[in-house]
Formats: structure tokens, C-alpha cells, sequence
């Protein structure tokens, strides 16, 4: 389930950076990196989101997606500052003290990647995701009757 909001904080990046672009700018002036980047924060979000509905239905595949996804959103946050050509601490100290809630989204993306891909990886999530109910035993149309004569 926390596939989830990791997934919206995921997409929240690039989807607030295209927004806040003006009408004139285009992708195509953006450096290669920065574009990197966002592509890294969009595919995470729908891994994470994939891997978050797999989980519902049980499936092992949705453990390692979100594991996938996690990594993705953990690689997308570190590049994030030598995308834009700024020393990973300035960049930390920029967001911390201007950030407002892109700063929170950063921070709970963080959090929310690193606790997702230790759970994610555990052998007992994998016995969880494999473990299937046993069915019903179907009758017949014979009828049951018990050994006791009424």
C-alpha cells in the first residue's frame, strides 16, 4: 500500500515542473540530463503504480516492481542535482530552506522509496504474495447425507 503515494510523489516532479514551464519554453531547451531525470521520476511513478496494483491481486511480479520502482524514484533523487549542475549539498540546503512542498515531496518520496524496497525484498512478502487460499471443494448436485440415521 505504499506503492501508492510513492507513486503521486513520483509523478508529482516532473508533472509540477511541466506546469510551472512557460507557454514559450519547450522540453527541447531543457538540458539532456534534466530530461533523464524527469524521465526517471515519470517511468518510477508508473512502476511503483504497476507494481501497487499487482500487490492487490496477489501477484509476486507486483514485489518486484515496486522494488524496481523504488530504486528507479532513489536513482531519479540523486541525480537530481547533478542534473541541474549543482553540488549535491547546496542543492540539500536550497530545498531544505526554500523548498516548501517540494521539499516535502522530496523527502517523503525518499522515505517512502527506501522503506518500499526493504519490504519489497523480504522473504516474507514473497510467501505472503505467493500464498493462495485453498479453494472450496464443489459439490455435485449429490446429496450429503450423515452417517446417522434420523
Amino acid at each position: 500500500m505504499l506503492g501508492f503515494p510513492a507513486a503521486v510523489a513520483a509523478g508529482y516532479v516532473p508533472v509540477k515542473i511541466f506546469l510551472d514551464m512557460p507557454a514559450e519554453f519547450s522540453l527541447g531547451a531543457l538540458p539532456g540530463w534534466v530530461l533523464v531525470d524527469l524521465a526517471g521520476f515519470l517511468v518510477a511513478g508508473l512502476v511503483l503504480l504497476l507494481g501497487s496494483v499487482a500487490t492487490l491481486f496477489h501477484a509476486t511480479a507486483g514485489a518486484v516492481l515496486l522494488g524496481l520502482g523504488g530504486l528507479l524514484a532513489i536513482g531519479a533523487l540523486l541525480t537530481e542535482p547533478l542534473s541541474v549542475g549543482v553540488p549535491p549539498s547546496r542543492f540539500a540546503d536550497a530545498m531544505f530552506t526554500h523548498g516548501g512542498f517540494a521539499m516535502i515531496d522530496r523527502v517523503g518520496l525518499a522515505a517512502l522509496a527506501v522503506l518500499i524496497v526493504v519490504l519489497a525484498f523480504l522473504p516474507p512478502t514473497f510467501r505472503y504474495l505467493r500464498y493462495r487460499t485453498p479453494a472450496l471443494p464443489v459439490l455435485s448436485g449429490q446429496r450429503v447425507s450423515s452417517s446417522r440415521g434420523w
